[in-house]
């Protein structure tokens, strides 16, 4: 069975339908159901000393990795064979991909951006990142939004499809599980620091690969692409994220700015390195290049899958 056509039957759906209100309104998403399940065990067991945290939260994050997988590992033994099985193990995997929603919401915050409403942009990208909305300027949102439409690429669409094409849907399911756990748990405060490591640092290992994937595909499709090659070798590795920073800093040389920096979140102010620090801040209209250079990778990752599929993987 190829996982290359799966996986592409998977991204083809996604683009064209994203994740339709009336399947959510009626039974929700993977991802919530993942995170209702998170959600509870949190509450059950992160409590005691940084030692039993640590463990409870491996234990946990092991459990709502098991809960993903045992699923897809029935459904994947019971596809049938041949292009009917790829077709239906395609379907199945869909909403594990994010890339419509995506366009959706970094576009969200392109067109009041463009239109001078400083206000509704910032009620957009407060939907997409983490940092206080309040604190941006006009180049503020439109870095926050290119980043997060970097830095997304890899993790919700570029390393599910990876995972698939590895362990076809356990391993895209395994890697959403993952995912969840560290966008849930993975953070470095006091209620998560130790409870939340393992799924932190498990969430590196999985996005190690995919994100250098994700950052020579945005590289190779952009307009400039030495430029962006150049760009992502030297300032990826200032970035806070082991994996983050290749996509950012493809972006960041690809369009000819400067993303990340200094930045506002809600208990702490984060002096990160700028990316291309030397080019200028984005102007409105750059988020639609961005846009532009997204659906070019989106393409290029297209061309790949079918490209495996060919040959038989």
């Amino acid at each position: 069975m190829s996982l290359g056509f799966m996986m592409l039957v998977a991204l083809v759906m996604d683009a064209a339908f994203g994740w339709p209100a009336r399947f959510y309104t009626r039974i929700g998403h993977p991802v919530t159901w993942l995170g209702g399940l998170i959600a509870w065990a949190e509450q059950r067991w992160n409590h005691g000393a940084a030692r039993v945290r640590f463990w409870a939260g491996m234990g946990v994050s092991l459990l709502v990795i098991l809960a993903a997988s045992i699923p897809a590992i029935v459904l994947q033994l019971a596809l049938p064979q041949g292009g009917v099985g790829v077709l239906i193990g395609g379907i199945i995997a869909w909403p594990l991909i994010a890339s419509r929603s995506l366009h959706e919401h970094v576009a969200a915050v392109a067109r009041p951006l463009q239109a001078g409403d400083l206000k509704a942009a910032r009620k957009a990208v407060a939907m997409i990142v983490g940092r206080d909305p309040a604190a941006l300027d006009g180049a503020a949102v439109g870095r926050a939004a290119l980043e997060s439409l970097a830095e997304n690429t890899s993790d919700g669409v570029v390393a599910p499809l990876f995972w698939g094409i590895i362990a076809g849907l356990p391993g895209i399911a395994a890697y959403k599980a993952i995912n969840t756990l560290d966008s849930m748990i993975g953070h470095r405060n006091a209620r998560y620091e130790y409870f939340g490591k393992f799924a932190a640092r498990l969430d590196d290992v999985a996005n190690w690969l995919p994100a250098r994937l994700t950052a020579l595909a945005l590289a190779l499709t952009s307009l400039r692409p030495l430029g962006a090659l150049k760009v992502m070798w030297r300032d990826a590795r200032a970035h806070r994220s082991p994996n983050a920073g290749w996509a950012e800093a493809a972006m960041a040389g690809g369009l000819g700015l400067r993303l990340s920096g200094p930045r506002i979140y809600a208990d702490r102010i984060a002096k990160e390195p700028w990316l291309n620090g030397t080019a200028p801040d984005p102007a409105p209209h750059d988020l639609t290049r961005g846009l532009a250079l997204y659906l070019r990778s989106m393409v290029l990752i297209a061309a790949g899958l079918l490209a495996l599929g060919l040959m038989g993987v």
